[in-house]
């Protein structure tokens, strides 16, 4: 059995440049991020794709739908794969979280895994929903090429549990770009290797990536130090 799962994050919206908690607000995509979605279909156009499933919000669907366009296949909506909920943080940028709910802001950056905001999820919770979703689309195509679109966080989170990451530390150490190409290749559905991450060559042509920030952990951006335990 080998499958191998393109794991695409959505196209830019226009609340990916404002730094906003908008996990399970339903923002569109935005001109840029469709353009991104349009150059990732043509490098995926000759893939022999088999499958196209998404998160059912509104930017996975339309990026789905973009990037199934050339293969003609039809877009399966899975809710295991949206999304994390922030809760009354939504809509909120960083900075007003962190002046209206200090407490909650400073427990989610020592452990995003276990914590979860007033009427929110936690990572755990991501896991437990979008990990059985996983594996049961990797059972369902054994010998496919499948495609699922799906979100920032979710993404990090399953390549966490997928690879042996601390789940605690998924927002230090993994970035996903909008509509970035991650490629994880199956031997049986719990045998994984992650052979692509975070790649946007499709429309970035830099020679390297940029140092990501402000996508990140509060540590990352604040330049390091000693990581919460």
């Amino acid at each position: 059995m080998h499958t191998r799962i393109f794991l695409v994050r959505h196209g830019a919206t226009a609340l990916t440049a404002e730094d906003r908690f908008a996990g399970a607000t339903n923002v569109q995509l935005s001109d840029e991020g469709r353009e991104q979605a349009r150059r990732l279909a043509v490098r995926l156009s000759q893939e022999s794709i088999t499958a196209v499933y998404a998160s059912p919000m509104d930017r996975t669907m339309e990026t789905a739908s973009i990037l199934a366009g050339p293969h003609g296949l039809p877009i399966v909506a899975r809710d295991g794969l949206r999304e994390i909920s922030h809760g009354h943080w939504e809509q909120l940028t960083r900075a007003e979280v962190e002046a209206k709910f200090p407490a909650e802001a400073a427990a989610w950056e020592e452990d995003p895994f276990t914590f979860a905001p007033d009427g929110g999820e936690s990572g755990l919770q991501v896991t437990a929903r979008s990990l059985p979703v996983l594996m049961d689309i990797v059972r369902t195509h054994p010998e496919g090429k499948v495609l699922i679109v799906s979100h920032k966080a979710t993404i990090r989170l399953l390549l966490s549990s997928l690879l042996g990451f601390d789940p605690r530390r998924y927002r230090d150490n993994l970035d996903q770009n909008p509509a970035a190409l991650n490629i994880v290749d199956f031997k049986g559905p719990v045998r994984a290797r992650l052979t692509l991450f975070n790649d946007t060559s499709h429309y970035d042509m830099a020679a390297t990536p940029a140092v990501p920030s402000a996508r990140l952990s509060k540590w990352w951006n604040s330049g390091g130090g000693a990581v919460p335990m």
